[in-house]
């Protein structure tokens, strides 16, 4: 005898069933027609152009790639345009982003389960590797692929064949794999996080993109996009952005890299209607820290004129790479600074900067944040975030 309540557990998990079945083939076939058409990428900073001429190169090989490069950088856009102009342009692209996943699911997404392989398994499932065939699999933040998975991975990427969850016969696929991370990988080999083999498996060609602060040159572009983008999405009339608030974009680190820039506009999109963007249409914390690398640089700005006389330069030991317009704001003459052959950190250069102008601020404000705040134009809740960030309260007294 069946009872109503087993009926309805059955057909739930059915339901169940179809309705991720459904989810997921949509949600695929919007990754595979955004890939039909080659994927734009703006830039043309020398390394931008060096990944672009690396992309031209093993788009139409079936090497595996390791995109490396921080969060923000556009690393799934990357494997995209691998995809677009390779000889798999036209079937299909999947993307699993393995942090996303439980642990106990990631196994089924993969490679599929059969009918009753684990509770709840009402249905054969396919998994990515199958739903890829003859197409492009990429797995993003491999580095959190869990390590007992890592070595079933690898034999489906070395043997291209696999068994589903449950199951005992062997299915052959032909996948290209894509993978990438953002995080050192040969470290994560060394702390035994991530397995030695699938790391040489997986870094056949390393394809490593730059952070958006050495890429000076692509930040106008950028953000030319996407007001452009957002202008026609949010139905708005902005007609530019002015040439103060863009010199200010373009002295910002953007630790978040091409997504911050990205949300920054669409954010000063939403609040503004039309006309220019001004430096007041900023976000705070773009506009503070540039007052603080110029404050770093020994410029008078004009708060300093009610509180007394500018702060002083950095000491000799940390060299100015250039002299900044006290007017403009705008990088001026060079002081002498000669980059050495084997290059330097211009953001541990900033870094020091910022380290000497906070302490000095503090000794002349006795300690007391507030005042110090206000010497180095920030407000004191990002003055506390920066002392915490450097641990400089753990080596003097500061008051509150």
């Amino acid at each position: 005898m069946t009872w109503p309540c087993q009926c309805l557990i059955v057909d739930t998990h059915k339901e169940s069933d179809r309705i991720y079945s459904t989810v997921l083939h949509w949600r695929i076939d919007m990754d595979f027609s955004s890939t039909k058409n080659k994927i734009d990428m703006i830039g043309q900073s020398p390394g931008i152009k060096k990944v672009f001429d690396l992309i031209d190169k093993v788009a139409d090989s079936d090497s595996t790639v390791l995109i490396c490069g921080e969060s923000g950088t556009g690393k799934e856009i990357v494997a995209k345009r691998i995809h677009s102009q390779s000889l798999r342009a036209d079937k299909l692209f999947i993307p699993i982003n393995c942090g996303a996943i439980p642990e106990a699911l990631l196994e089924s997404e993969l490679f599929g389960h059969e009918k009753g392989a684990f509770t709840g398994a009402m249905n054969t499932r396919l998994g990515r590797f199958e739903l890829a065939h003859g197409g492009t699999l990429f797995f993003d933040e491999i580095s959190e692929m869990p390590y007992p998975l890592q070595v079933k991975l690898l034999r489906a990427i070395q043997e291209r064949e696999f068994e589903r969850v449950g199951g005992t016969k062997s299915i052959k696929v032909n996948v290209r794999i894509l993978t990438a991370t953002n995080i050192d990988l040969e470290q994560a080999v060394l702390e035994k996080r991530f397995r030695k083999d699938l790391f040489y498996r997986l870094n056949v060609i390393p394809l490593t993109l730059p952070p958006l602060r050495n890429r000076q040159e692509d930040i106008p572009l950028l953000i030319d996009y996407f007001l452009e983008k957002f202008n026609k999405t949010k139905q708005k009339a902005i007609t530019g952005i002015g040439s103060e608030a863009r010199s200010i974009l373009m002295r910002y680190p953007w630790p978040g890299n091409i997504r911050e820039l990205e949300n920054i506009v669409e954010r000063v999109v939403v609040l503004k209607d039309e006309g220019l963007i001004n430096p007041e249409d900023l976000p705070e914390k773009i506009t503070e820290t540039q007052n603080s690398i110029i404050a770093s640089a020994g410029v008078t700005m004009p708060f300093q004129e009610s509180v007394g006389a500018p702060l002083a330069a950095p000491s000799p030991n940390v060299p100015l790479l250039y002299e900044m317009d006290a007017a403009s704001g705008a990088p001026t003459t060079e002081t002498g600074f000669e980059i050495p052959d084997e290059g330097i950190s211009l953001t541990k250069l900033v870094e020091d900067f910022e380290n000497q102008m906070i302490q000095q601020a503090l000794k002349k404000a006795d300690g007391v944040k507030s005042r110090a705040a206000v010497l180095l134009g920030l407000n004191r809740t990002t003055l506390v975030e920066k002392l915490k960030r450097r641990g400089i309260e753990k080596k003097g007294v500061v008051k509150k």
